[in-house]
């Protein structure tokens, strides 16, 4: 008992030397500074994170968008719900690949569209066959379900209907449909609608 009451004699006594020997040492400096007391402030520091959204949050950003945020918003908020990350060195470099990859996959979609375009400018007219009337006058219009019907024949492609833009048809004569394949891309195919 005896030697555990000398041990916290001593440590204690070491440890109130160390704090006092420290307390000497800056009170010596602050008064060498200003003949009073050294007052340290420090700035409260302002905490920002920069994230990247997961997902569009309403009123903050759109998904992939890099943003700085406050500390506290990302972590009682945007973290828990899993709609944003703290942006690290791998993050960008995942972003980055994945936007080239993105950009190369458009270019591809447009460089198919246009193929396909010329395929249709260079196909010729398409014959559209419809039961006559009067003169030039045909029974029913034609549509631009008729047109991807046709080219789904002669040529084996698929094309979207909402794609297609027709004229008013109703009578025989040359028109021209335009297809819109793709934001850029817009190839004109000419229909010969006759009556049989």
């Amino acid at each position: 008992m005896a030697s555990t009451a000398t041990a916290l004699s001593w440590s204690s006594s070491s440890w109130m030397q160390r704090f006092n020997g420290n307390t000497n040492e800056t009170m010596k400096m602050s008064e060498k500074t200003s003949n009073g007391m050294l007052i340290v402030a420090q700035k409260k520091a302002l905490k920002i994170r920069k994230i990247i959204l997961k997902e569009d949050v309403a009123e903050l950003g759109k998904k992939g968008q890099l943003l700085d945020v406050k500390a506290g918003f990302y972590r009682n908020f945007l973290h828990p719900t899993g709609k944003a990350s703290i942006v690290t060195p791998v993050l960008l470099k995942e972003m980055r690949m994945e936007e080239e990859r993105i950009e190369a996959e458009k270019k591809r979609v447009k460089e198919e569209a246009e193929q396909l375009a010329k395929i249709f400018e260079t196909v010729g007219a398409f014959k559209v066959k419809r039961k006559g009337g009067k003169g030039k006058l045909i029974f029913g219009s034609v549509t631009p379900q008729d047109l991807v019907d046709i080219i789904k024949a002669q040529l084996q492609r698929d094309v979207d209907k909402r794609m297609v833009s027709i004229p008013e048809i109703r009578e025989t004569g040359e028109y021209i449909a335009e297809l819109k394949l793709h934001p850029d891309v817009t190839a004109q195919v000419r229909l010969n609608v006759f009556a049989n």
